[in-house]
This record gives structure tokens, sequence and C-alpha cells, in this order.
């Protein structure tokens, strides 16, 4: 396949990012990844992150990588003076939201700060195409359901996380009206969850993860006791498997490519479909043939609810369709802890 554009990719060790890479590898791009490693203990001791290895195994095509950080301006000017970049896809990001308010100066620095050194280079190299991967935490506490892209954002949010998201949207906002030139796509995802099927990449199991999937496979590895369930269970979510996420973000690419919206325009990445998290236990729990001990507790403060996406947008412009559903999202999941684990699937 010949070979389109160069896409840089912020976070490109991360969990969305990676699995972006793989998508862009499959369709012809070339990808440069650049992350700092943050979250990998082995950082000091390899070239490139095992994510990034395990792609070019599954693409068997080449990742361009380095190891840096995009607050360091001088690092990034050398990225973009080796290179003839395209398009940036920004996955830069701290994401437990549940953890945000205990850590606000991190999340803004990382979140939001640190972007803006990233926007002054591109604009520095004249690079203005931007595909930004945004989180439904813009939305806050939701004034009606399912959300569409028309719903306020910014003003109900009960955490630094949605909030860092939300002040990063009004900066490329600003951008676009200050200079016609810049394009800027805002993928909008609800609760990425999953992993690849091939069970070569997916999320960390880390033990402070806020992700309900990664949450209830340490339960079932006999890493944690029970799935601590706020609320009552009851709360409608929409899981949207991480590789319905990533194939968003080629769509995106296509839509930078046309040209055909002015300037700025967002998009939710849902599944279509909404589930509890009681339900969410029950399903993984069948399809894994293990039981899952849960905790029904009160809400914390930071809980937004029941939130999930209409997705008609998405769907109509970018002609994008999510393919998987909570079964995939469960069997995925388990398959890479078990891949990592056993060197075994389901």
């Amino acid at each position: 396949m010949e070979e389109k554009e160069t896409i840089l990719v912020t976070g490109g060790a991360g969990y969305v990012a990676s699995h972006v890479i793989v998508e862009l590898l499959k369709s012809g791009y070339s990808v440069i990844a650049l992350d700092n490693l943050q979250n990998s203990p082995l950082a000091d001791e390899v070239e490139k992150p095992a994510s990034l290895r395990r792609i070019e195994k599954l693409t068997e095509k080449v990742v361009t990588f380095y190891k840096t950080d995009i607050s360091d301006e001088g690092a990034l000017r050398n990225i973009f003076r080796l290179h003839k970049i395209d398009v940036v896809i920004h996955a830069v990001s701290f994401k437990n939201a549940n953890q945000s308010p205990l850590l606000p100066l991190c999340y803004y620095s990382n979140n939001f700060l640190k972007s803006l050194t990233l926007l002054e280079v591109m604009k520095e190299y004249n690079v203005k195409k931007l595909i930004f991967s945004s989180s439904s935490h813009v939305y806050g506490v939701p004034q009606q359901l399912p959300i569409s892209e028309h719903h306020p954002t910014g003003i109900r949010c009960p955490n630094p996380y949605g909030r860092s998201k939300f002040f990063v949207e009004e900066i490329l906002k600003s951008l676009c009206d200050s200079d016609e030139n810049w394009r800027v796509v805002v993928l909008r995802s609800f609760n990425p969850a999953g992993a690849h099927e091939s069970g070569l990449i997916g999320e960390k199991h880390l033990r402070a993860s806020s992700n309900l999937i990664s949450y209830i496979v340490q339960v079932a590895a006999g890493r944690k006791e029970r799935v601590t369930v706020f609320g009552d269970g009851t709360c409608m979510k929409d899981y949207t498997h991480v590789t319905d996420v990533a194939t968003a973000h080629v769509k995106a690419l296509d839509k930078l490519r046309e040209g055909s919206f002015q300037h700025w325009v967002a998009y939710n990445l849902g599944s279509g479909r909404r589930n509890s998290i009681l339900e969410v236990i029950r399903t993984f729990s069948i399809l894994v043939r293990k039981r899952i001990p849960y905790e029904v507790v009160g809400p914390r403060r930071s809980d937004i609810g029941s939130v999930y996406a209409d997705i008609t947008k998405a769907k109509t412009e970018l002609n994008w369709t999510p393919t998987k559903t909570i079964r995939d999202i469960c069997v995925d999941s388990w398959n890479w802890y078990l891949l990592k684990t056993k060197g075994s699937t389901l």
C-alpha cells in the first residue's frame, strides 16, 4: 500500500494511542510516536517501548519513536526539523478522572499546560492540522441523554480531568478563530475499553486504574478481592471498544484531507449502546466462566452518573460506525491478560 502522510502521535506508547497507531499503519500512514514513558517501569532500559514493538510485530511496519516530553520545546523542534509532519494526533493525557481531584496540579500541567508547548512548535513549523483525543468528561453532568455534540461543555465538569480536556478544546477553538489555516478535529471518547483482538496490546492493568473493565480483569485474575461498585450499579454507561475509537481517528484524517468543515469540529465516539455496571460484571463473568465478587458502596464526589452518547454526527459526517460490543470488550480484555501472563487465550 502506498504511504500517505506522516502522522505524529503524542503519547504514542499509551493505551488509546497504541491502538490508533495500529490502524494508521494498516491504512498506509507513516507514524512517528512520541512518549515520555512516564508509566513504563523499564523506561530507561529500552530504546522503544514494548507496546510499539508489539505493534511492529502485528503490522510488520516500523514506528519511528522519540522518548521525550511534549513540554520539551527543544526536543519537539528537533523532531519537526527532522521530519515532514503532516498531521498531529494529540493523545497525551493523565486519564483517571477519580484521581484527578486529588492531583489537580498534575492533571492541569500534563493535560493542559504542556499542550501549549506542542501547539507553539506546531505553529512555528506551519503544521496546522490536529486531531485531539478528548473525552466525554468535557460535558460534565448531563443535562439530557443521550449526549449530542450540541450539549454544553465545561460548565458542569466535576473533576480536573474533564476541565483539563475542556481547556485544551477552548484553546484549539481560539487558534482556529485566529488563523483560518488551522484545521482541528476533536474526538470525544466515551469510556474506551477492551484490547486489540490479537491480544498483543491493551491497557496496563494498574491497581489504581479507574477503568471498570480493567478493575474486573484484576478481580478475575485474583489481584483484587472484589469490584467496588460506586452508587447502586444501575448507572448506564457507554463502553466503546478501543479499536472502534482508533478507527475513528483514521476517519478523522480523511475528514481533514477533505477540508469539508469550518476549521474546528467535534465528534462523539460512543458504542451506540449502553450498559449498567452490574450488567458489565455479569457479562464478563459469564464469558470467562469466573465468579466476579463485587461490593456496592456510595457514590463518589467526582462521579457523574449515567452518561451515553448520541453518535449520529460521527456516523453521518465521518462515515464511522462502531462494530464491537460489550461482549467483544470483555473477551478481548481477558485475552490480553491471558496472553501476557500465560501465553494463551480463550
